[in-house]
């Protein structure tokens, strides 16, 4: 009994264009990650639409914080040099208001940090993790929501700029440079954290995190100038990423405001870029190893 031999296969050919089969592959996975990641961050959406009141909170804390600051110190504080016997509430207003953008930027650390440890404590993540998707959606799921999240934040408490008598007097281009090293500095932390979110026990152990937010806040150029302060506290606080971010985006709005004669003071608009690359170059990495490694 003769058995017959099946003719091989020819390979099949090459898609159209001269593509390969591995970049059509890569193509449809960055497609699927994309879709994935959408997903996840709208689910985070939906969250916020189902319970409204915390979200809501976090737009206005900022614009109250302004309120209090320039309303109840400004007389006492004055203008742009910080010292009391100012020129008045309205020359605080207007070197106050930018301050407080790159301040709102620190204040979404915060809902980051509660959401991922919220998410780890209750499996969801776990959950997510088991799914056949890549591991990554989860994180950048994550980091959408939230820089949407900052974004209307960043407008609500611009708008209450505007109507306190602030002026954004750079015009559009300055404009969107303030804007865009804002939204940097919102994504640095952003990874900053997930990557603290991660590794927290749970919900509880981020509320010490949080107490360090505003000694960091406060230690910089956000409030008042850092010449007022003692020269080798001034000198800390001129070093601080929020204040190169808030006297870069005073100089980019064309807000009074004084510059220090150190070298981080008169070069705050490269510091603003690089504080940022260098926290996403350190905690993205972190961030995406600790989440791949979550239950080992």
């Amino acid at each position: 009994m003769s058995v017959t031999t099946p003719a091989p296969v020819p390979p099949a050919p090459a898609p159209s264009g001269g593509s390969s089969p591995a970049r059509v592959t890569r193509a449809t996975r960055a497609a699927w990650v994309a879709a994935d990641s959408w997903t996840i961050a709208l689910r985070d959406l939906r969250h916020w639409v189902r319970r409204p009141g915390p979200v809501v909170v976090g737009w206005f804390f900022p614009v109250l914080t302004v309120l209090m600051f320039g309303g109840l110190f400004g007389g006492a504080i004055g203008g742009p040099g910080g010292s009391s016997g100012g020129s008045g509430t309205g020359d605080y207003i207007d070197f106050l208001v930018p301050g407080m953008f790159a301040m709102a930027m620190l204040f979404g650390l915060e809902s980051t940090m509660t959401a991922v440890t919220t998410d780890a404590s209750r499996g969801v993540t776990d959950r997510f993790r088991s799914m056949p998707m890549n591991s990554s959606v989860v994180v950048m799921g994550r980091g959408i929501a939230d820089m949407l999240d900052s974004a209307v934040g960043l407008a609500v408490l611009f708008a209450a700029g505007l109507l306190l008598g602030w002026r954004a007097e750079g015009g559009p281009a300055g404009t969107l440079a303030a804007v865009g090293l804002l939204l940097l500095l919102r994504f640095a932390l952003l990874w900053v954290g997930i990557f603290i979110g991660l590794v927290a026990g749970g919900p509880e152990a981020v509320t010490s995190v949080q107490i360090l937010v505003w000694p960091a806040g406060f230690l910089s150029g956000v409030f008042v100038d850092p010449a007022t302060m003692p020269s080798w506290l001034g000198a800390v606080a001129e070093w601080n990423p929020l204040s190169a971010t808030a006297t870069a985006v005073r100089g980019f709005f064309g807000d009074p405001g004084r510059v220090g004669e150190s070298w981080v003071a008169q070069h705050a608009a490269t510091m603003a870029v690089l504080w940022p690359l260098l926290l996403i170059a350190v905690f993205l990495p972190l961030s995406a190893r600790t989440f791949r490694r979550l239950g080992d």
